[in-house]
C-alpha cells in the first residue's frame, strides 16, 4: 500500500499492547493493535495503533501443530532451532482493520487512542526483548529521551520479522551488558567510518562492513584493544593480492572470545586421520576382574578405557552407570554401598514427601509447583512411548519418570525442570527400574550438563562456539560452506549438545554412547567431537549440494535415527587423534581438549568424586553475552539469523 508521500513497509497484526502488568485477559489490559514501518522520503517511522477486534474476549489456547495448519510459521519464516515444538501458543482473536485514507495515526476516540504512537527511528535508542517462557513474545522500544514506550506483545509472532525489518534502516547491536537489550545505531555511523577511512585500513568499500561488525561484536571488530595482534592484520584487514589472500575460516584460527585476546594466524596441518575400531563390549567376567574380595573397583583407568573402546554389556549397565554417574564411589566397598542406599533412599523419600504432602489448596497458591506439575505431566506423557517400559495408558514407569522428576526440583531449587530433563532421566530409570537409583543417578548426569538448562544459555552459547572452533581447525571448508549458507553458528546442533543426542539416534545406542562420554574420555568435552564426526559423516551431503539454510537444517533434523553410533564414535575418536597428533595446534584447541595443563586448587583423583570432565564448567569460562534463546516453546520461538544466536530449551518428542 503506498501513497505519493509514504510506503508500508512492514505491517504486523495481533500484537497487543498489555496496559496492565497482571495476567487479565479484559479488553481494557490487552489492547489489540497493528504495527508499521513507514517509509517516508525523508524518515523511516515505527508506529503502533489500536484496531477494533472481534469478539469480547481475548482466548488463548494451547493447540496442536501439524504440517497443514503454520500459516503463520510460513508467512513469518519462522527460525526452527533443531526441532519443532508440537503446540504453540496462539490468540484465536479475530482482527480487522479499518480501512485508512492516510498513514499518520488515526484510531477510534475513546481510552485507547492515548496508548498509539508514532515514533521515528532515529529517536530510538534500543529495543528490550522479552525474557524467555511460556507467555508471548514482546518488545519494549526506549528513546533516545529515556521514555519507555509501553510493552507491545506479539501474539501471533512476528518479533524475529520486526527485529528483521529494522535493521534494514538501522543496526542492531547485542549491548555487552545485556543480551536481551539491543542498542540502536545508524547505518551511516559517519563519524566512526571516517575515522577508519583516515587510518587507510581498510578498501574503499570496507569501513561500512566493520562499523557494522564493531557494533555487533566490538570485542572482535578491535581485536582486544589492538593488543598483540600478529599477521592477522596483514591477511584479514588490509586486503592484498586476491591470489594470496588466505581464507578466512584460516585467519579465525586461534581468535579467543574475551577482550585482550592475542590473535595468532596459523595454517595447521592435521596429517593423515587414523582408522579406529571399535572392541567388544565389557562383559560381567572381565567386570569381575576389576573388583577385589572387599567388592572394590581396581585398576579405575584401565576400565574406564575399556567402557571407552567398547561399551558395556546390558547385563553390566545397572551396577555400572551407578559408578560413572557418580552414585557409588569408585573406592567403596560392598558394605559402603549398602550403607550408601540406605542413607541415599532415606534422603529421596524425605524430599519426595515435601511436594506429595503439599495440599490442592496450598498448591492454589504456590504457582511455581503448579507450573512444574504440569509441565512434567505434560512432558512424560510424551518421552519414549514407543518404548515398552513406558507404552501404555497408566504405565507404572510413567509415574516413576514424574515422581522423580518433581522431587528433583526439591533437590534443586534454583534450576527446578526444564524440558528436556525428562529425555535424560529416562534411559537411567529403563536401565535401573528403581525410582531411587535413577533418581541419584541423575542427580550425577545433570552435575555434568545442568549449566545446558540454566536460563541464560551461557554455556549453550559457549559450547556452540567451541564447536564452531573446532570444526573450523578439523575442516575449514566444511565452515566456510556453513557460513555461506547463514549456518555458521550451527545452531541446528543445538538439540545433539542441550540432551546430548538423546534425539538422534536410537534408543540402544544413546546407552552405548553415554556411557562411553561418562568416562570422560578421550579428553574432556569429547561430545564437540562427537557433534564433529556427525557433521564429518555428512559432509559430502551438505557440500555437493545446493542447500539453503532451511534446507541444510531439514536435512540435519532428518538424520535423525539413522546414524550409526559405532561409526560416529571411530570418527570423533580418530578426530581427537588427529588433533592430538598436530605439532601447530592453537593453544584454545589445546585447552578446550584438556592437552595442556590447566591450574586448579586441588589435583583431582579417579575415586570418590562424581565424573566432571565432561560438564560445561571444567571449561575455562569465557566472558560471553548470551543471545536470543526462548527457554519454552512459543508461537513466538524467534531468532534472529544474522545474529550469534542459540536457541530454545524447548523439546518435542
Amino acid at each position: 500500500m503506498e501513497s505519493d508521500a509514504y510506503k508500508i513497509v512492514f505491517e504486523k497484526h495481533g500484537v497487543f499492547l498489555h496496559t496492565s502488568a497482571k495476567r487479565q485477559n479484559d479488553q481494557d489490559s490487552m489492547i489489540p493493535g497493528v504495527i508499521r514501518l513507514i517509509e517516508k522520503t525523508s524518515d523511516v517511522l515505527l508506529q503502533w495503533i489500536p484496531i477494533e477486534e472481534d469478539g469480547d474476549m481475548t482466548q488463548i489456547h494451547y493447540t496442536k501443530k501439524s504440517p497443514g495448519t503454520a500459516a503463520c510459521r510460513a508467512e513469518e519464516d519462522m527460525f526452527d532451532p533443531g526441532y519443532e515444538p508440537d503446540w504453540a501458543v496462539i490468540s484465536t482473536v479475530g482482527t480487522k482493520v479499518r480501512p485508512q485514507e492516510d498513514l499518520t495515526v488515526a484510531v477510534k476516540p475513546g481510552n485507547r487512542e492515548k496508548w498509539a504512537f508514532s515514533l521515528s527511528l532515529s529517536e530510538l535508542k534500543s529495543v528490550r526483548k522479552s525474557k524467555p517462557g511460556l507467555s508471548w513474545s514482546y518488545l519494549i522500544f526506549i528513546t533516545k529521551e529515556g521514555v519507555s514506550l509501553q510493552a507491545l506483545h506479539f501474539h501471533q509472532g512476528g518479533t524475529k520479522a520486526l527485529l528483521k525489518a529494522l535493521r534494514k534502516y538501522v543496526i542492531l547491536a547485542v549491548s555487552p551488558k545485556d543480551s536481551r537489550l539491543f542498542l540502536v545505531y545508524p547505518h551511516d555511523s559517519h563519524a566512526l567510518s571516517h575515522s577508519f577511512d583516515e587510518l587507510q585500513m581498510f578498501d574503499d568499500d570496507g569501513s561500512s562492513d566493520l562499523v557494522s561488525r564493531f557494533f555487533q561484536d566490538p570485542y572482535s571488530a578491535t581485536f582486544g584493544g589492538f593488543s598483540k595482534v600478529t599477521s592477522f592484520f596483514r591477511g584479514a584487514l588490509r586486503h592484498q593480492d586476491a591470489h594470496h589472500q588466505r581464507p578466512l575460516s584460516e585467519m579465525a584460527i586461534g581468535l579467543e572470545d574475551e577482550p585482550g585476546f592475542e590473535v595468532i594466524s596459523c595454517q595447521v596441518e592435521l596429517g593423515e586421520r587414523p582408522v579406529i575400531q571399535r572392541q567388544a563390549p565389557v562383559s560381567e567376567q572381565e567386570w569381575e576382574s576389576y573388583i577385589n574380595s572387599e567388592g572394590q573397583v581396581m585398576n579405575v583407568d584401565g576400565l574406564k578405557k575399556r567402557i571407552f573402546s567398547g561399551g558395556l554389556c546390558p547385563g553390566l549397565r545397572k551396577d555400572a552407570w551407578k559408578y560413572l554417574l557418580g552414585y557409588y564411589p569408585w573406592d567403596s566397598t560392598a558394605e559402603d554401598r549398602k550403607s550408601l542406599v540406605r542413607r541415599k533412599t532415606d534422603e529421596y523419600f524425605r524430599m519426595k514427601l515435601q511436594w506429595k504432602s503439599v495440599s490442592d489448596d496450598q498448591e492454589k497458591r504456590n504457582s511455581l509447583l503448579r507450573g512444574y506439575r504440569s509441565l512434567i505431566e505434560r512432558d512424560v506423557s510424551r518421552t519414549d512411548r514407543n518404548n515398552k517400559f513406558y507404552e501404555g495408558n497408566d504405565n507404572p514407569g510413567l509415574c516413576l519418570l514424574n515422581d522423580a522428576l518433581m522431587t528433583y526440583c526439591m533437590f534443586n531449587f534454583d534450576l527446578g525442570y526444564v524440558q528436556g530433563m525428562s529425555d535424560l532421566l529416562s534411559p537411567i530409570l529403563y536401565v535401573m527400574q528403581n525410582e531411587v537409583d535413577a533418581f541419584w543417578c541423575f542427580t550425577g548426569f545433570m552435575e555434568m550438563v545442568h549449566h545446558n538448562f540454566e536460563e541464560s544459555q551461557e554455556s549453550m552459547k559457549r559450547q556452540l562456539s567451541q564447536l564452531n572452533l573446532l570444526l573450523r581447525v578439523l575442516d575449514s571448508a566444511l565452515c566456510d560452506f556453513l557460513d555461506s549458507k547463514e549456518s555458521g553458528n550451527l545452531s541446528c546442533c543445538f538439540r545433539w549438545l542441550l540432551i546430548w543426542f538423546k534425539r538422534e539416534f536410537s534408543f540402544q545406542d544413546i546407552l552405548l554412547l553415554w556411557e562411553v562420554l561418562w568416562t570422560g574420555l578421550p579428553c574432556p568435552n569429547f561430545h564437540l567431537l562427537v557433534a564433529c564426526g556427525i557433521l564429518d559423516s555428512e559432509r559430502e551431503a551438505l557440500m555437493n549440494s545446493d542447500y539453503g539454510f532451511n534446507e541444510i537444517l531439514k536435512h540435519i533434523n532428518e538424520l535423525t535415527m539413522k546414524m550409526s553410533v559405532e561409526d560416529i564414535l571411530c570418527r570423533a575418536e580418530a578426530l581427537n587423534q588427529q588433533l592430538a597428533h598436530c605439532q601447530e595446534l592453537p593453544f584454545n584447541i589445546k585447552e578446550l581438549l584438556g592437552m595442556v595443563d590447566v591450574k586448579s586448587p586441588a589435583p583431582s583423583t579417579d575415586t570418590a568424586s562424581p565424573p566432571q570432565p565432561l560438564s560445561p564448567s571444567q571449561v575455562h569460562e569465557l566472558d560471553l553475552t548470551d543471545s536470543v534463546s526462548p527457554s519454552q516453546p512459543d508461537s513466538s520461538i524467534e531468532i534472529l539469523p544474522t545474529e550469534d544466536t542459540t536457541t530454545s530449551q524447548s523439546l518435542s518428542p
